[in-house]
């Protein structure tokens, strides 16, 4: 599903009504538990909370694009969250597994950096919320200009 937009109200106005409500309330609960640093902005026609040029000039593959760190989409079938951090950090997808599958009694459906959310009353917020807080904008520089050595 593709959105054009240039701000997140912009993207969130296209979406159909149940997907809005989602899109809005996993906003909010990244807005709120995401280490001070990172900016929300609209990048690859997502919602995406990235490590801005200010903090991180060379950017995301030293194209001066700023370093993407979550975004949040809406897809024909899902909502989706994709969290680099746990893309980057063994430790942190084996937190989250653990978690997820304690409280949802079940495994996520997940890509490497993908968590999809087939159904809305099965997103576990707060769960999103204390993952968020797991990675600071440092810590998450630092491993991007680390990965490779």
């Amino acid at each position: 599903m593709q959105i054009k937009a240039s701000t997140p109200e912009e993207y969130i106005s296209q979406l159909t009504e149940d997907h809005k409500g989602i899109i809005n309330q996993l906003r909010e609960v990244v807005s709120k538990n995401l280490p001070t640093g990172f900016e929300e902005q609209i990048l690859y026609q997502m919602i995406t909370f990235v490590v801005p040029l200010s903090r991180y000039p060379k950017g995301y593959l030293n194209n001066k694009t700023p370093l993407p760190f979550l975004s949040i989409a809406s897809q024909k079938n899902h909502v989706a969250i994709y969290h680099m951090g746990l893309y980057a950090q063994d430790n942190l997808e084996q937190w989250f597994l653990t978690e997820y599958q304690n409280k949802m009694g079940k495994a996520p459906d997940m890509g490497k950096s993908c968590i999809r959310f087939r159904n809305a009353n099965q997103i576990p917020y707060e769960l999103i919320g204390e993952l968020c807080r797991k990675v600071s904008v440092e810590e998450f520089v630092d491993f991007y200009e680390n990965r490779n050595s």
